[in-house]
């Protein structure tokens, strides 16, 4: 049945942007009305979003649609007063993200509980909550929980049943045409940090890192890539110096080092790579990750967080209380995976069947005939 659906995203930040264009491919069939919030503001996008789309695009909002889908971030309970309709129809609000275990340290996520509250308040609405991992819901839930035995009323103990009785369905990797691996076994190890250049993302972590590797000489090439903004962390800069200085020494080329806007380019260079690292402080899916290993990369990352929900042992590394035995124990892998390929050995692979499209397109099939949204 073609439906008609409503899909809002308030704070269409990359990875949203990356969830709602896969989701409309995975089903062309239906007809599709999408609007987003540029992800800016961040204090202001997630509580003001119902007051511009309210008023600002009623007669888009108003329209006959069969199911509407929001990211956490649209408020979408003042949404529904502004635009009485939208209660009539089935609804499902996706998690992203929750700010219950944002690493603080910016302005924008601190000091404020309505990024936490709006989301709240949008589940509760809804009829049903999907969250992109298991991680992402679990901190959400024992987050909201702690909230509320921080509030000065007792709320009605319906509360949380409501919210624990949700869905975890991953955003979908995408089907990169891959070509036949073509890491070599000889030259450095190949290894691939592509993230957003923010703090979340573990650039102090990766400094120490890269100041090891520069100090002992490993043959190694790192390519820092993955999305910049105005203001980024100065750990950056020293980063780049740094990985200069070691290609100089080494007597091979430096890496990439930016953000790489060309897709094939980016892809390209993921199926040349051997080794995909994360720094993070936080990640609730992880799809820079999950990209590099359906393109060929065995995955190093910290072994908490999402990652041991798809991740074997091999490809964890502990995170100990200081960040100089955290790099360590990071370098100590990357060394033994240099040995094994210099002996012309395959590295372990990760397995990601579950993200594909077909597993997601049943997952969410089921979701929208248990609303009803197909009858």
């Amino acid at each position: 049945m073609n439906l008609k659906i409503l899909l809002l995203s308030a704070y269409d930040a990359s990875s949203h942007k990356l969830w709602r264009h896969r989701l409309v491919c995975m089903f062309p069939q239906h007809d599709w009305t999408q609007l987003a919030l540029p992800p800016r503001n961040f204090n202001w996008r997630i509580r003001g979003n119902s007051l511009q789309w309210g008023f600002g695009s009623a007669e888009e909002l108003g329209r006959n649609y069969d199911l509407l889908i929001a990211t956490s971030m649209t408020d979408l309970s003042s949404l529904r007063g502004f635009i009485p309709s939208l209660a009539k129809i089935p609804s499902i609000v996706y998690f992203h993200e929750n700010q219950f275990v944002y690493p603080p340290g910016t302005q924008q996520r601190t000091g404020n509980v309505e990024p936490q509250l709006v989301p709240i308040y949008s589940a509760l609405c809804a009829d049903t909550i999907v969250f992109n991992s298991a991680y992402n819901r679990d901190t959400f839930l024992e987050g909201a929980r702690n909230l509320f035995n921080k509030l000065p009323d007792d709320l009605p103990p319906g509360l949380m049943p409501r919210l624990e009785k949700s869905e975890v369905i991953p955003v979908s990797l995408p089907n990169i045409k891959l070509v036949k691996h073509s890491a070599k076994n000889q030259g450095p190890l190949e290894v691939i940090w592509n993230h957003r250049w923010e703090y979340d993302k573990g650039p102090k972590l990766l400094l120490k890192l890269v100041q090891i590797i520069n100090e002992k000489k490993y043959p190694v090439r790192l390519h820092v890539v993955g999305e910049q903004f105005r203001e980024q962390p100065e750990e950056f800069e020293k980063i780049h110096t740094l990985l200069m200085q070691h290609a100089h020494a080494l007597k091979f080329e430096f890496g990439e080092f930016g953000f790489i806007a060309n897709q094939e380019h980016y892809y390209a260079l993921l199926q040349q790579g051997d080794v995909v690292l994360s720094t993070a402080l936080h990640d609730f899916q992880g799809l820079a990750i999950q990209e590099a290993c359906i393109a060929g990369c065995t995955p190093l990352t910290p072994d908490n967080l999402v990652y041991p929900e798809y991740l074997d042992t091999q490809f964890l590394y502990p995170i100990n209380s200081d960040i100089e035995s955290t790099a360590r124990l990071i370098a100590s892998k990357l060394s033994e995976w240099q040995e094994i390929k210099r002996e012309g050995k395959q590295l372990p692979k990760a397995r990601l069947e579950m993200y594909s499209n077909e597993t997601l397109i049943k997952k969410y099939t089921t979701v929208f005939s248990r609303l009803g949204a197909d009858d």
